[in-house]
């Protein structure tokens, strides 16, 4: 089900703690000023409603945590989550996948996920899903030597698609599973859409990829 739109959230976002404002002054933002020291930085590109950023976060306060999320409305609902007691290494970046080069310098990100996103099914799409060949090459360069990937989605074909596209552009892939919940994986931190499809006991796709 389509979500309706919440405006009033929406006009709320920039006075939320952790929400980041996106206009020229903050392209390429000072990330250490802004979580006010040097630590690793982790990005869930498409946040959705936060709960996998939210958990993250308190698991990890070693770790900075950005979430990228261009739908407003949902990302208001991440940022409420936040609210009460803002985690201070958690922030919310109101913005596009394809934007990221303009807030992040080369070489700053140590970790990327991709969760459950959009599988643009369609030929024509191709450009927009955030595994197509330009995106790879837009995270490669915003990625530190080293730097991973983690993607998890429920779709097939995205999943073998992605796979054939990591492996094309050079990057090491390991850690693939076809059903994430039947391998013993541990650490694992749901999304909400994660829990949906595991209650419907659809397998869930996992792979790590490390830049080339």
């Amino acid at each position: 089900m389509r979500l309706r739109r919440n405006w009033h959230g929406e006009a709320a976002l920039p006075a939320m703690p952790g929400v980041l404002g996106v206009g020229p002054d903050d392209y390429r933002r000072d990330w250490a000023g802004e979580f006010g020291r040097i630590a690793p930085i982790h990005v869930e590109v498409g946040a959705g409603k936060g709960d996998f950023l939210l958990e993250a976060a308190k698991r990890f306060p070693q770790i900075d945590f950005v979430g990228v999320e261009r739908v407003l409305t949902v990302l208001y609902i991440a940022a409420k989550k936040n609210q009460a007691r803002p985690l201070p290494n958690l922030r919310f970046l109101p913005a596009d996948a394809g934007a990221m080069g303009l807030f992040f310098e080369p070489a700053q990100i140590d970790r990327i996920y991709l969760h459950f996103s959009d599988p643009w099914p369609k030929s024509r799409h191709e450009p927009r899903r955030l595994t197509a060949k330009g995106k790879l090459l837009m995270y490669g360069g915003l990625l530190k030597p080293g730097g991973q990937i983690h993607c998890k989605t429920d779709q097939e074909e995205l999943f073998r698609y992605s796979l054939h596209e990591f492996v094309k552009q050079g990057w090491s892939v390991g850690k693939i599973t076809e059903d994430l919940y039947r391998t013993g994986f541990e650490g694992n931190i749901q999304t909400e859409y994660e829990r949906r499809f595991v209650q419907m006991g659809q397998p869930i796709f996992l792979l790590e990829a490390w830049r080339p």
